[in-house]
């Protein structure tokens, strides 16, 4: 399945930040866009990705759509934050998803899930799913959403925006809409793969282990090769496997 995952707008886009400047919109855009990439590419079986967007520059939008169409992709969804009123916080608020304004059944569908997984991961307010004449929305060939995940223009949310946390709930909720819409079916563990640890010797008693917490990124070796099997862990280090742990609970 050929997937878009489009960074709305761009790191110097003019206009797109909170009002006191501290939130670039792309610097929310961008990281979830990024999650949302690397989980659907490592996790998901028969997906590829294009990413229309660049750190660099701002990708004009007819460039993104072009691109798009011509990869013949099956998805289009375009990650945003959102604004309100003129350039002042307000309260503004919650979570809104966007189809183009004819509804396509099918677009409507995977905005529902989005929407749906969205609000339940972030507990912020339900927007619904609304339809507008988005150039993304409206000049791409395949089924299309755009996702508002928060308003930069309320002191709360745009907390909320800045923090990797947020960032790492929107992007699971927003693959789990995907997963759920298409029944995209996940990798499993490789509890048989051998680890490439030089330390590890063949037979230890905890090799498939190591070798299924390895290939999922809960646990990683050290830069010089090594697992160290047998060293006891630091409290940093549990807490980083606690951490993982957590993210890939909540991407279910």
């Amino acid at each position: 399945m050929k997937i878009v995952i489009d960074a709305g707008h761009g790191p110097d886009t003019p206009g797109k930040r909170s009002p006191d400047g501290s939130l670039r919109e792309y610097q929310f855009n961008s990281a979830v866009a990024r999650y949302v990439a690397d989980t659907l590419l490592h996790g998901y079986e028969g997906v590829e990705i294009l990413m229309t967007h660049a750190d660099d520059r701002d990708v004009p939008l007819k460039e993104r759509t072009d691109r798009a169409n011509a990869w013949g992709a099956d998805v289009f969804v375009s990650i945003h934050a959102n604004a309100y009123g003129d350039g002042g916080w307000n309260d503004a608020k919650g979570i809104e998803t966007f189809v183009y304004e004819t509804r396509p059944p099918a677009a409507v569908a995977l905005a529902n899930a989005v929407q749906r997984q969205l609000v339940r991961a972030t507990g912020r307010p339900d927007r619904g799913v609304k339809s507008a004449n988005f150039h993304v929305l409206r000049e791409t060939r395949m089924t299309a959403i755009l996702v508002e995940c928060g308003f930069m223009t309320n002191r709360t949310e745009a907390e909320l925006l800045k923090s990797d946390e947020y960032r790492r709930k929107c992007a699971a909720a927003i693959v789990a809409g995907i997963a759920e819409t298409y029944g995209l079916k996940k990798k499993m563990p490789q509890a048989d793969k051998k680890t490439n640890f030089s330390d590890v010797p063949v037979g230890h008693w905890a090799e498939n282990c190591i070798a299924v917490v390895s290939n999922a990124g809960i646990m990683v070796g050290y830069e010089d090769g090594t697992f160290r099997p047998d060293q006891p862990v630091t409290r940093a280090e549990l807490a980083k496997v606690v951490n993982d742990l957590l993210y890939l609970i909540n991407q279910k």
